[in-house]
């Protein structure tokens, strides 16, 4: 009958809008941690849809305060079972160090060790000399992706039983694989293919 399936659309429409109300998780109770960059498409690349996790991106895809506070609300109290970790290759925070950026913002006339790092909280300041370490600009994509996924599973803030597990897209490829693990590198040789001396 037409009416049940228009009373179906509006309850689906009502549950999606009150989901947070009716404690209703997201469809995969899912917590994506990705880079902000513009050639990491979260969605495609892990292969969900919108509604099926909360998608946290920043600079790097890397754990910092907000990051954690953020895991801990949906994974306490959303329903979140798993958290995914998405670094990229060519990672625009690959291309200097800490150091050289806070001396470019100097030259800006910006003085770092007297910045708020928290607009709504001005008592929080880092101390002297750690902004180039609170950038968290990072040479390897590998280490950082796997350090992140440490740093989550040793929170606890978030409940032990989440599943944490890190990726990296390879922007080449328009890939996913796992830290440290470069299939391209393996296929097509002949070592890699056992021959025969």
């Amino acid at each position: 009958m037409l009416y049940q399936q228009i009373d179906m659309e509006l309850a689906e429409r009502e549950a999606w809008a009150l989901r947070r109300q009716k404690g209703i998780p997201n469809n995969r109770r899912l917590f994506v941690l990705a880079c902000m960059d513009e050639r990491l498409p979260v969605e495609e690349a892990l292969g969900i849809r919108l509604g099926d996790a909360h998608v946290y991106r920043n600079a790097g895809g890397l754990v910092t305060d907000d990051v954690i506070r953020s895991a801990m609300l949906t994974t306490n109290f959303f329903g979140t079972k798993e958290i995914i970790v998405v670094n990229h290759t060519e990672c625009g925070m690959m291309t200097a160090t800490g150091e050289f950026l806070t001396n470019a913002l100097r030259e800006k006339g910006i003085d770092p060790d007297s910045v708020a790092i928290d607009p709504a909280l001005p008592e929080l300041k880092l101390p002297p000399g750690v902004f180039p370490k609170w950038i968290r600009m990072f040479s390897d994509v590998d280490e950082i992706c796997l350090k992140q996924v440490e740093l989550l599973r040793n929170c606890p803030l978030i409940p032990a039983d989440v599943q944490i597990h890190g990726y990296v897209w390879e922007v080449e490829s328009m890939r996913l694989r796992r830290p440290g693990v470069r299939l391209a590198e393996k296929v097509n040789t002949a070592k890699a293919m056992g021959a025969k001396g």
